[in-house]
């Protein structure tokens, strides 16, 4: 099996983007709009979190696909490149996690 990135994934989903929704699960969620997109990486987050408690390993690696997946399909349906996503996390480590939560505004 050859290892594939998040990158990889991002790309495919860009690439779906563009095929039809007879022929593409991800067209399929796009045309749905961001609302459903958002709504299915909210039932993929709980599904994810109710693996990690109660189920088994593979469990817990198949539902952070769905969820990776879902996650990726939500930032193709806003326009956010993964790479955007790495340079907030990059700025974010170079401090330590307390203090970036901190330093967060509060609503």
């Amino acid at each position: 099996m050859t290892a594939s990135t998040l990158h990889d994934l991002a790309e495919r989903i860009k690439e779906r983007a563009s095929a039809s929704p007879e022929e593409s699960y991800t067209r399929k969620l796009l045309d749905r709009g961001i609302l459903h997109c958002a709504k299915k990486l909210g039932e993929e987050a709980v599904e994810t979190a109710l693996a990690a408690i109660g189920e088994d390993r593979e469990r817990v690696i198949s539902e952070a696909s769905d969820l990776l997946y879902h996650l990726l399909v939500v930032l193709q349906a806003r326009g956010v490149a993964l790479s955007e996503v790495e340079a907030a996390l990059g700025e974010r480590m170079s401090q330590s996690g307390l203090a970036e939560k901190a330093s967060r505004r509060r609503d």
